[in-house]
């Protein structure tokens, strides 16, 4: 497809702001962007870590969800800055900066923190249907590629109302938690002394990693620089810093509010299976059906199971987004959105299928954990460019990041990258004591683990040794002056109908273009099934009709002093028109827009934009 290096360019600033009057109708202008990237700290995935670590510490691992979430309003705040100021993405700004086998080994690590994170809405989305309505979880996780489409329909409704209806999915998950809280009567007492830092043994930190995978999120952080240039606002740097300064609002706002449901599902495991002795629930489905006799509510595990499938449901969208952003930043390339979101199911899906097939249904809990780890060990990637790009004073100008965020930022990287270190080593030793091949550990396992640590390392210092960026080549030739050439009027003009109400409106702009001293062609292209196969040789009803109706036409525009003779093709128009154009040999082509979105692009097709490609005359597209 046709590349446009603007981020997410069919919603790229779609919402004006420079129109909005007062300081609050500013800010709820703003208010948005943080609540698509707010969904990925409040997944399945999330789901699963916080039920695991509730279960098994108690209130103990809250300072966990707490640091993990001071970090995140950092990050995205840092990300949010990245987009404002440079109007560029995180990935656009790494193929702008690193070499180009550098950034495609950062877009596949990136991928696959998107299908890491798109496992666990699998798995959650499937686990939801399976415990609302018994579907067993195979289907279930086959049923998941349904939604890869509800994304075409509602970002062709604009970003405000996608915003909207992940809003109303935040919201749903948030009540369900509410409602939950109060049915358990946790100790505020007890919970205050999870907000102590403390790690009560060794697999505490593979639950801690997890959960910093689960709320700091990779993707999150392309997604934020992206979404955030949606708003259209005035280039100066006062406008900019107001930009800033809300969307700092709109991040702490949402992701406090991630924060307090992730707080409650560890809360509620917490106080409900750790206080009754229940050490070992880290499956999502054991929860749900522990929830009604230990809470005496037939109506708790209801609620759980809906919050579970809004949660899988909203965080499938920004996931998708985010793999948009990933493959037209780092490599300038677009594809079909439902071959995009596809594709990324189906990474999804195959891991989720075979794990369900060989170690059966109990084995989701451990498979949403490993995907959060996963997510975690891919963070350093995302977040140790991000705080280079802001601490540019050469790009961010005024902009750039004070020194105290600076070293901030800066602890935050070294604590998540120290963590992974200390998961991986212990790991691999494990593997290797304790694996009947450890050989094939060392020569697969090892070796990979020592090419990222060199790409990590890369990342960190290059930009600290070496400080001119490469050079960029534009996305379009820099143009010295204009030199306006005199374009003799159109002589020769053809004319797309196709018998609806707008052909009045399409053909009297046609006649505006060449007036009375031009020639028209009107073309019509008969699609029934019979022409599609016998071409000039149908005569039904359809192609009568057809002929008649152009002859009208014809004769009516004739009559007023206009030259207008007809045309008639036969089967698909994006290639019977571009030839009867030809034939005529036009000098420009008039038609009207197809007038549909979404499904019915997909089911249909986009006549206009094959025909465009098929035609080397001007074009022009006339909606009414």
């Amino acid at each position: 497809m046709e590349y446009n290096d603007n981020s997410l360019s069919e919603v790229h600033e779609s919402v004006d702001t420079t129109k909005t009057k007062g300081k609050f109708r500013k800010l709820f202008a703003f208010l948005g962007p943080a609540y698509l990237v707010s969904v990925g700290y409040m997944d399945p995935g999330n789901w699963a870590t916080d039920i695991a670590g509730g279960s098994k510490y108690g209130y103990a691992l809250i300072w966990v969800l707490l640091m993990s979430n001071l970090m995140a309003i950092l990050l995205q705040s840092l990300s949010a800055r990245l987009g404002i100021v440079r109007g560029r993405d995180l990935a656009q700004a790494s193929r702008e900066t690193y070499s180009k086998p550098i950034n495609i080994s950062l877009y596949f690590l990136a991928e696959i923190a998107i299908a890491s994170c798109d496992l666990a809405e699998v798995l959650g989305m499937a686990i939801g249907l399976q415990l609302l309505f018994d579907i067993p979880l195979m289907w279930g996780v086959c049923i998941t590629v349904l939604d890869t489409f509800l994304l075409l329909f509602l970002i062709n409704y604009g970003i405000r109302r996608m915003e909207a209806f992940i809003l109303g999915l935040v919201s749903i998950i948030g009540m369900a938690f509410l409602a939950e809280m109060i049915l358990a009567k946790p100790s505020l007492a007890e919970i205050s002394t999870g907000l102590i830092p403390s790690l009560p043994d060794e697999s505490a930190l593979y639950i801690a990693i997890a959960i910093i995978g689960a709320t700091v999120m990779p993707h999150n952080l392309y997604l934020h620089s992206s979404l955030v240039q949606t708003r259209k606002f005035k280039r100066n740097p006062v406008e900019i810093r107001k930009a800033i300064r809300y969307n700092m609002f709109d991040s702490v706002i949402a992701l406090n509010l991630a924060f307090f449901v992730n707080a409650a599902i560890l809360i509620l495991a917490a106080s409900t299976f750790f206080k009754n002795g229940m050490y070992e629930v880290s499956e999502i489905q054991d929860a749900h059906n522990f929830l009604a006799p230990l809470l005496g509510s037939e109506f708790a595990p209801k609620l759980f199971a809906i919050a579970l499938i809004a949660a899988g449901q909203s965080s499938t969208i920004t996931g998708t987004l985010a793999g948009q952003i990933v493959m037209e930043g780092y490599l300038k390339l677009r594809i079909a959105p439902w071959i995009r979101r596809l594709l990324t199911r189906l990474l999804a899906i195959v891991p989720a299928l075979i794990a369900i097939y060989y170690f059966g249904e109990a084995a989701t809990g451990k498979l949403l954990i490993l995907s959060q780890v996963i997510l975690s060990l891919q963070l350093g990637f995302a977040v140790i460019p991000l705080i280079h790009f802001v601490s540019d004073k050469s790009k961010m100008k005024e902009f750039v990041i004070p020194m105290y965020v600076k070293v901030v930022s800066w602890l935050v990287a070294g604590t998540i990258v120290g963590l992974n270190v200390k998961l991986v080593i212990g790991q691999i030793s494990t593997w290797l004591t304790t694996s009947e091949n450890p050989l094939i550990i060392g020569l697969i396992v090892i070796p990979l683990i020592i090419a990222a640590g060199l790409l990590l390392l890369y990342i960190t210092f290059r930009p600290l040794f070496k400080h001119k960026e490469k050079e960029v080549t534009p996305v379009h030739p820099i143009i010295s002056s204009i030199k306006p050439e005199l374009i003799q009027p159109y002589k020769r003009i053809a004319i797309a109908v196709d018998f609806s109400t707008s052909d009045h409106f399409n053909i009297s702009n046609a006649l505006a273009q060449g007036g009375k001293t031009a020639d028209y062609v009107l073309i019509h292209i008969v699609e029934s099934a019979g022409a599609l196969f016998m071409k000039n040789e149908i005569r039904d009803y359809e192609f009568m009709t057809d002929v008649s109706n152009l002859n009208n036409y014809a004769d009516e525009l004739n009559a007023t002093g206009y030259s207008v003779t007809i045309k008639i093709g036969y089967g698909n128009p994006k290639k019977s028109i571009p030839a009867l154009v030809k034939e005529y040999n036009a000098d420009l082509l008039v038609m009207g827009a197809h007038g549909h979105k979404g499904l019915k692009d997909f089911i249909f097709g986009t006549t206009v934009d094959a025909v465009r490609h098929g035609i080397d005359i001007p074009l022009l597209i006339v909606r009414k």
